[in-house]
């Protein structure tokens, strides 16, 4: 309960997919999130930390850890079923 908890939160999964690719600056982060506001960036980025989900590296910027890699994979068959409902819904 405790992931889908913070899976849950705004911005989180947004988050998730934009670190899909590799490091990202924080300024970079904000601007693919659609300039969401530094502070929430700030606070997804430490729980994402905290879970063990992103790390931050010394040289700076932010990736997925091995474990955020995976929870994206176990995300992506999500990702297919949601293209297919929002063209079955005329979108």
């Amino acid at each position: 309960m405790e992931l889908l908890d913070l899976l849950g939160r705004r911005w989180t999964l947004r988050m998730l997919w934009e670190l899909r690719t590799p490091v990202a600056s924080f300024r970079e982060l904000q601007t693919r999130c659609a300039d969401m506001s530094s502070s929430v960036l700030s606070q997804r980025l430490g729980e994402l930390r905290e879970a063990g989900v992103v790390v931050s590296l010394s040289a700076g910027g932010y990736e997925l850890s091995e474990e955020g890699r995976e929870l994206l994979e176990v995300l992506l068959p999500l990702n297919e079923w949601s293209k297919a409902w929002a063209k079955r819904r005329g979108r």
